[in-house]
C-alpha cells in the first residue's frame, strides 16, 4: 500500500538539499521560453489530435515558448537532468528522490502557485516530492501499470500477471513464449516482486520496493524465467503498439496511453489490473536547480493544475488527474476517464519509489544500484 511518510533516506536527502538556494518569493518577467523533459504524450499541442492541445493557449497567455524533450524511462530522465539545460521534468517516483539527493531539482514556493490548493490531498505531501515539509515539485498525473491484452486471444480479461511471468498456453492454445513483453527499466523488478508477494506469501514481501537478499534472489529467478518468454523489453510506446499490431504480441505490462491509442485505431485491445494489484506511477513536475527560465517554469506549474488541462490529459494519456475537480470537467472525447482509469483505486496502487539500502519495512534492503546492475544482466540473458 501507499506510504506517504518520508522514506528512510529523508535525512540524507535533507542534508544534500541544504546548500540549494531558497525558492523565490515573487516572480518577475517571463523569460520567453521553457524547456521540459516529459513522458511521451504528456505535453500535447494538438499535433497528433487537434482536440488535445494544452500548450498553445499557455504560450499565448504566458509568452513562454514550450520546447519538449521526451524520455522513455526514469533513468533517461535522470541522465538528461544531470546533463542540464532543462527547466522542468515530469519525474516519476523512482526518479524524483534521486534528483533531490543529487541536488538537481530545487524546492518550490507553493505560494507562487495559486492552484496548489486544488491538488488532491492524497498527493500534496507525497513522499516522492516532499522532504522535511519542503516541496520539490507539483503533482502532474498518476496511474497504474496495466496488463494490456489482445481481445481476439483473450475473450475475457486475464486475472493474473502469471500470463507474462510463467510459461503457459494462452486461451488460443498456443504458448505464451515470444508473445509477451516486459518493461525495459530496473523499476520493473517491483512488478515481479508484487506478483511473488501473492504467489509465494511465505517469502514475506510486504513492499515490492523493499526486498531483502532472500526475497530479491527469488524475484531475480522469476525475471530470468520471464526472459525466456519475452518477445521484447519495451520502453518506446510507439514500438510496443506496433508490436501488438504487427508482431503477434498478445499480452504485456503497459500504460493507459498505449491502450487508448490502440483502441482509437480500432485495434482489438483492452487492459486490466489483475488480482495481485499493480505497480504504478505518480508523476511530479520538478524544477531544475539551475533552471534558466524559472518564471516560465512557475507559470507552467500553475497552468498544469487547471482542471481543463488535467481532464484532457487524463483522457488522452489514460491516467488520473491530480486535481479532483477535473473528474467533473468534460474532456474532449467525452469519456468517463476517472472511472475508466481507476481514480478510486488509488490505495491499491504500489507507486514507484526509489529502492534504498535502509528501508522502513525490514531495516536493510537491496538498493536501486543493485536493481539496475542485475536487471541489465537479466535482459542480457545472464
Amino acid at each position: 500500500m501507499l506510504n506517504l511518510k518520508p522514506l528512510a533516506v529523508g535525512v540524507v536527502i535533507a542534508a544534500a538539499s541544504q546548500s540549494l538556494a531558497a525558492p523565490p518569493k515573487q516572480l518577475g518577467k517571463p523569460e520567453g521560453k521553457l524547456n521540459i523533459i516529459a513522458w511521451p504524450g504528456y505535453i500535447e499541442r494538438g499535433e497528433t489530435d487537434k482536440k488535445y492541445d494544452w500548450v498553445t493557449q499557455f504560450e499565448k497567455d504566458s509568452g513562454c515558448k514550450v520546447n519538449v524533450k521526451t524520455a522513455a524511462t526514469s533513468d533517461e530522465m535522470v541522465s538528461l537532468m544531470n546533463q542540464g539545460g532543462y527547466d522542468l521534468v515530469t519525474a516519476s517516483g523512482d526518479a524524483s528522490l534521486r534528483l533531490v539527493m543529487g541536488k538537481k531539482v530545487q524546492e518550490i514556493n507553493t505560494d507562487l502557485i495559486p492552484s496548489w490548493k486544488s491538488v488532491d490531498e492524497r498527493l500534496k505531501n507525497a513522499a516522492w516530492h516532499t522532504v522535511d515539509g519542503k516541496h520539490y515539485g507539483v503533482p502532474y498525473q498518476w496511474g497504474p501499470n496495466v496488463l494490456m491484452y489482445n481481445t481476439n486471444i483473450f475473450k475475457t480479461a486475464p486475472t493474473s500477471w502469471s500470463v507474462i511471468f510463467e510459461p503457459q498456453n494462452l486461451p488460443d492454445g498456443k504458448p505464451n513464449k515470444g508473445r509477451v513483453q516486459a518493461y525495459d527499466g530496473p523499476i520493473y523488478v517491483a512488478d515481479a516482486a508484487l506478483y511473488l508477494s501473492k504467489k509465494q506469501p511465505e517469502l514475506g514481501i510486504k513492499d515490492p520496493y523493499e526486498l531483502n537478499e532472500k526475497q530479491y534472489a527469488e524475484v531475480l529467478k522469476l525475471l530470468r524465467q520471464q526472459k525466456q518468454l519475452a518477445h521484447r523489453y519495451w520502453h518506446d510506446a510507439t514500438v510496443q503498439m506496433n508490436d501488438f499490431k504487427n508482431e503477434g504480441v498478445a499480452v504485456s505490462s503497459s500504460w493507459g496511453y498505449m491502450v487508448n491509442a490502440l483502441k482509437a485505431e480500432k485495434q482489438p485491445i483492452s487492459s486490466t489490473i489483475p488480482s495481485e494489484g499493480s505497480t504504478g506511477w505518480a508523476d511530479t513536475t520538478m524544477m531544475h536547480a539551475s533552471a534558466q527560465n524559472p518564471v516560465c517554469a512557475y507559470k507552467w506549474m500553475e497552468w498544469s493544475l487547471n482542471k481543463n488541462l488535467q481532464s484532457a490529459l487524463a483522457e488522452w494519456f489514460g491516467s488520473n488527474p491530480v486535481v479532483p475537480d477535473a473528474c467533473k470537467t468534460p474532456a474532449p472525447g467525452g469519456s468517463d476517464f476517472c472511472k475508466t482509469n481507476g481514480f478510486d483505486r488509488f490505495e491499491q496502487v504500489h507507486f514507484w519509489k526509489t529502492p534504498v539500502a535502509k528501508c522502513a519495512s525490514q531495516g536493510t534492503c537491496v538498493p536501486y544500484s543493485k536493481w539496475t546492475q542485475d536487471f541489465i544482466a537479466v535482459m542480457g540473458g545472464r
